[in-house]
């Protein structure tokens, strides 16, 4: 069961449907409350949640700050609750990597589906976490760094989607990281920054290839919420638009 900490910044919707909803058959638990900012970021601070999900309705703006301030201190998945769609208030969520911006008027069904899909990623992200846990051993052994940095890239490749820091891994492998990206790059000849970009990069040009995934379908796979960042990675990649890309690979095949 993954712990959510609900913030409410509209007080007066206590009857709303997130509390209403059954929670727990999505795979999920209330663990938390917080009405203002401050008590959120102090709960965010102070306790392990899988997920903040904020009811900002009437506080939009609010509501958004709040994002980027947790995104300060943590890659917690966030999913933004009520208010009007606004398209700039949309643009700012997918800066700050907002799991799901579910503007009024929100069904149970919508919240639901919202859930199940970020339950899955989590599952992922754990079995991952899992994988690197059982193969984390003695840093003094040639072979055991080999397979240490083997599970880097296993790592990377199931978590391509998500935001990867070079530091979270070493934290799941009980590695320094200064330590951990110096043997990384003495075994593959490249940063791990290099190599998580080569990865999201290539994956990027096979989808392109092989799908008929739309360009930012293709982004949000390789781990870009972005659009912008992701044309600018990859033209300095492969010289090249994505659009561009696709279209020689059609002349060419």
């Amino acid at each position: 069961m993954y712990k959510v900490l609900f913030v409410d910044l509209n007080q007066h919707s206590r009857e709303k449907i997130p509390y209403t909803l059954d929670w727990n058959r999505a795979g999920f638990a209330l663990e938390g409350y917080a009405d203002t900012s401050a008590a959120a970021l102090s709960l965010c601070g102070k306790d392990h949640f899988s997920l903040v999900a904020i009811n900002m309705n009437e506080a939009q703006a609010e509501g958004i700050e709040l994002c980027g301030r947790i995104r300060c201190q943590s890659f917690v998945p966030i999913i933004l609750i009520g208010g009007v769609s606004d398209f700039q208030l949309a643009r700012k969520a997918m800066y700050y990597q907002v799991s799901d911006y579910l503007p009024d008027p929100l069904s149970a069904d919508d919240l639901t589906a919202s859930l199940l899909t970020l339950k899955h990623k989590l599952d992922s992200a754990l079995q991952a976490d899992h994988h690197a846990h059982a193969l984390s051993s003695s840093e003094n052994d040639s072979s055991a760094q080999t397979n240490v940095i083997d599970k880097v890239k296993e790592y990377v490749e199931e978590a391509l989607h998500q935001n990867i820091t070079l530091k979270e891994i070493s934290n799941i492998l009980h590695f320094n990281c200064s330590y951990l990206g110096q043997k990384f790059k003495c075994h593959v000849n490249m940063t791990f920054n290099e190599y998580l970009l080569q990865q999201r990069m290539e994956k990027a040009k096979s989808l392109l290839q092989h799908t008929d995934m739309k360009v930012y379908e293709i982004a949000n796979v390789v781990g870009y919420s972005e659009m912008d960042w992701f044309y600018k990675k990859f033209k300095s990649y492969t010289g090249v638009s994505a659009n561009e890309y696709r279209k020689m690979i059609s002349i060419t095949a």
